[in-house]
């Protein structure tokens, strides 16, 4: 009799709801700020998506009304026929995917060779390199311009592309996060056989998706929105990107708002798409690049 009082004292021990944790209020005071900065980041981009199924003339309405009441889908029907739109979004995906790719061969071989390739002067090299960070693009603009310029480059994406093919923070990525990577793994493949290119091919690019993941996102975003650098060397209407060509429906006397959001939320897509595809390596990319200094 008293095993089976202990065992439904057990019992009824077991089946009473345990209290809930108590929320601090500082810890409410962080939630509610992230929450709050997070509403702000994101406003913007909802007026952006309702004005681009406004007509013109409700788009500055006070109030705002954020869902309309009549669906413009034709702002989009015009965006992309009243300009070759679906030209300048090519030539942006051609220099974007070709640019990305470079980056990260580039980038990739550079860190493999600052982190795990030893040569003399190494670390001062490298930071000479990681030192032209610092350089503002204001200030390599023209001799960039007057190098492409020699090179006949200019009115090409050709220009474009050899310039964002290499960048310093993707070695210093790179080179991060092959320092998290064991010698000893590298030393062992060296006994086997391989060379430093078979080691970096088999063993390091494996390993290295939170980094390039990293990467592609960073690169990809930076390329697809770039304005200044199509605006500098390119010159003729069907080399235009995106962002140049967005340009259209701003006038010398007249901006019609509601095609040019309808434009901008046509641009952003793609980099959303990116961001979504490799968020969770692009976490572990951050995570894992500053592991070792």
């Amino acid at each position: 009799m008293e095993l089976v009082t202990n065992s439904k004292k057990v019992e009824s021990k077991r089946n009473q709801r345990k209290p809930l944790p108590k929320i601090k209020f500082s810890t409410f005071l962080k939630y509610l700020f992230v929450i709050t900065l997070s509403l702000l980041m994101v406003i913007p981009f909802i007026w952006m998506l309702s004005s681009s199924f406004k007509a013109e003339s409700e788009i500055f309405g006070i109030p705002i009304q954020w869902i309309p009441e009549t669906f413009y889908w034709s702002n989009y029907v015009e965006v992309w026929t009243r300009v070759p739109f679906h030209l300048y979004y090519l030539n942006t995906l051609k220099i974007t995917v070709i640019t990305v790719i470079l980056n990260v061969l580039t980038s990739s071989m550079a860190g493999y060779a600052f982190a795990k390739v030893r040569f003399p002067e190494r670390d001062k090299l490298f930071f000479l390199y990681i030192a032209t960070m610092m350089i503002p693009y204001q200030v390599m603009m023209i001799p960039q311009f007057m190098l492409m310029s020699e090179l006949g480059l200019v009115n090409n994406h050709l220009s474009l592309i050899l310039l964002g093919a290499f960048n310093p923070f993707g070695v210093f990525l790179f080179r991060q996060f092959f320092l998290s990577i064991p010698d000893e793994l590298l030393e062992a493949a060296r006994i086997d056989g391989l060379n430093e290119f078979g080691i970096y091919l088999k063993i390091i690019l494996p390993l290295s998706k939170p980094a390039i993941a990293s990467l592609v996102i960073f690169s990809f975003m930076h390329t697809w929105n770039d304005f200044l650098g199509p605006l500098i060397y390119l010159t003729s209407d069907h080399l235009y990107t995106i962002q140049l060509g967005i340009q259209h429906f701003i006038t010398e006397y007249n901006t019609e708002y509601a095609l040019l959001m309808g434009a901008a939320v046509s641009a952003i897509i793609p980099t959303i798409i990116v961001f979504f595809l490799a968020q969770d390596h692009f976490v572990k990319g951050i995570a894992s690049s500053g592991i070792k200094g």
